[in-house]
């Protein structure tokens, strides 16, 4: 898969790497970016070669800095601009990919690079990185997952801190708030990530594919739900292993 301007997209040994590809602008998120990241974000849902999938930033200074309105110049306002730029419905394409998505950042990581982040399983930070949502500075609100899946994931009164405040992080407050899993250094995060997607790998993909279901959908149930979700899943997950034996035990012998 070739031919795009704002990412690069590689595959290789069943990782697929997504590369925000805007460095001369901070990998500002505008049109083209959202519609060749639909693109191939559906191309990984359908690849059954893809196993894990890892999203990270080019150039030295961003991950991604946020949306790019400079290109909505003749639009009435911004958040038309906005409106217009989330037509594709890329965040939830990201959400509902069965593959464990990781996500490594470094540089500014602000607004829909924090959003983009969010959505993604597992995020490793460089020692380097900055995080804020500086939206209501700007006289708008997240509009792209952020109010809903940062309370999610740092817990409401931090979330609601950064939100309200626009207050920026280092990596290391990122970490101690759990909203990155892991600092490194910067030249080691993407190997970094390479090795926890190798990880993954060396573990079963069905198994792998329905835990990582299985605390998607279980989230946001009451705990006794959950616990019937988990039950219902590892009853499928050995239903289907068992199939998947017999199936081996045929061919081989």
């Amino acid at each position: 898969m070739s031919g795009f301007d704002t990412i690069i997209y590689e595959k290789y040994d069943g990782i697929a790497k997504v590369t925000l590809n805007r460095p001369q602008v901070l990998n500002r998120y505008n049109i083209q970016m959202r519609d060749e990241l639909y693109e191939i974000l559906s191309a990984i849902r359908d690849d059954p070669d893809v196993q894990v999938v890892i999203i990270n930033g080019s150039g030295e200074r961003a991950f991604c800095v946020g949306a790019d309105l400079t290109e909505f110049g003749t639009v009435p306002s911004p958040i038309i601009a906005r409106q217009v730029r989330w037509e594709r419905d890329v965040w939830g394409l990201l959400e509902s990919l069965k593959q464990p998505v990781i996500a490594a950042l470094h540089g500014y990581v602000l607004g829909s690079g924090v959003e983009i982040a969010l959505f993604c399983d597992i995020r490793i930070a460089s020692t380097d990185a900055v995080f804020g949502v500086p939206e209501v500075a700007l006289g708008m609100i997240p509009a792209a997952g952020g109010s809903q899946t940062l309370p999610r994931t740092v817990g409401v009164g931090k979330a609601s801190q950064l939100l309200l405040s626009c207050e920026y992080i280092d990596s290391e407050e990122a970490l101690r708030i759990g909203l990155v899993n892991r600092v490194v250094t910067r030249e080691e995060l993407i190997s970094t990530a390479e090795m926890i997607a190798r990880g993954i790998m060396a573990n079963n993909s069905m198994a792998v594919r329905y835990a990582k279901e299985a605390v998607k959908r279980g989230r946001d149930l009451p705990l006794g739900q959950g616990l019937a979700l988990e039950k219902s899943m590892a009853g499928i997950v050995r239903t289907l292993s068992g199939s998947e034996s017999l199936i081996k035990d045929a061919i081989f012998t």
